[in-house]
């Protein structure tokens, strides 16, 4: 566990040297004739989903549909819950400059949850395990649909980014598509894929570098940051941090009055509170987002996703101690 939490550490401290790199070396539209970055980012958000597809366990999925009641509030609480939480505070800010800050963190609360990290932190604080692959594994899946529809109702593309048609064209053609190839394929390649595990998590990372570095350099190429008050920052930071507390203690009530059993509590809240960085960088390049807002949209997602991992990492193995100071 302890070799999980440091390569986690060492990702996170990636994403910090991604951002000064691109404030010391931005990547400029030039440098395409050398190395088309954009392209690639492309080709690999597909292989992401691809990859995806191989290693989704539909014996698992299968096998842990009948705890219905705990995926249906964990699912709640990605999709519907958190989203609702964010929109209380859409008739505050709809008619003024701070729209576009609110549309971030809306953009943070429409995702769906993490994969790796959910199953890691549930196993840890000794939760249900099973129900934890489960919920993480179709989080996904429901992602592709409900995040799209979700920002749809405040989102303007880009101009010269297309209609919404177009986007859900880009979505089947980049993440859909992908996924079902990855599925039929699973049989066949879901060796390959469990013996190469690391090496394929390590290109996921290198993809959300990339995609990371490449925001950032068109911000400050383009000079977008002297526009945005630093106070923002500091807004944005405190968001989702109260967002986090906000649906971790909403959903650990809703269990606790269900009857859930203990194992059942820890899975609801962490599977629950979780929001995924790769499908927060891989959405933000298929949904039309305006290239001078992308960093104002990966902020809230790259600041939840570092505290998530600090302090759940910090929660489940104080839950754990607790369970085994109870069972001695």
């Amino acid at each position: 566990m302890t070799k999980i939490f440091s390569k986690q550490n060492l990702f996170l401290i990636l994403l910090v040297v991604m951002v000064l790199m691109a404030r010391v070396v931005p990547f400029r539209e030039s440098y395409n004739s050398y190395f088309n970055l954009s392209a690639f980012i492309d080709w690999g958000i597909a292989a992401i989903f691809l990859l995806y597809g191989l290693k989704l366990d539909l014996k698992e999925v299968v096998k842990d549909i009948t705890n219905w009641k705990l995926h249906v509030l964990i699912q709640s609480g990605t999709f519907i819950i958190f989203p609702l939480l964010v929109l209380l505070f859409y008739p505050f800010v709809k008619d003024s400059g701070y729209v576009n800050i609110w549309l971030s963190v809306f953009f943070l609360a429409c995702l769906p949850s993490t994969v790796s990290s959910s199953v890691v932190m549930v196993s840890i604080a000794k939760g249900n395990v099973t129900s934890a692959i489960f919920n993480a594994s179709i989080s996904g899946l429901i992602g592709i649909m409900m995040t799209p529809l979700l920002m749809s109702f405040f989102l303007v593309p880009a101009e010269g980014s297309g209609d919404q048609g177009e986007i859900v064209q880009q979505l089947l053609i980049k993440v859909l598509l992908p996924i079902i190839l990855g599925i039929l394929l699973n049989p066949v390649l879901k060796k390959w894929v469990t013996r190469y595990s690391s090496v394929i998590a390590e290109f996921d990372r290198l993809i959300i570098l990339l995609i990371v570095y490449e925001s950032f350099s068109t911000a400050f190429t383009e000079n977008i940051f002297a526009s945005v008050p630093s106070f923002i920052f500091l807004i944005l930071a405190f968001s989702v941090v109260f967002l986090f507390f906000a649906i971790y203690h909403i959903l650990k009530f809703i269990s606790q009055k269900m009857g859930f059993s203990r194992e059942d509590r820890i899975t609801a809240t962490f599977c629950g509170s979780k929001k995924s960085l790769v499908h927060g960088s891989l959405f933000l390049l298929v949904l039309g987002i305006p290239d001078d807002q992308k960093v104002l949209f990966l902020l809230p997602v790259m600041i939840y996703h570092s505290f998530q991992l600090f302090y759940v990492s910090w929660l489940a193995n104080k839950i754990a101690k607790k369970a085994s100071d109870v069972e001695v």
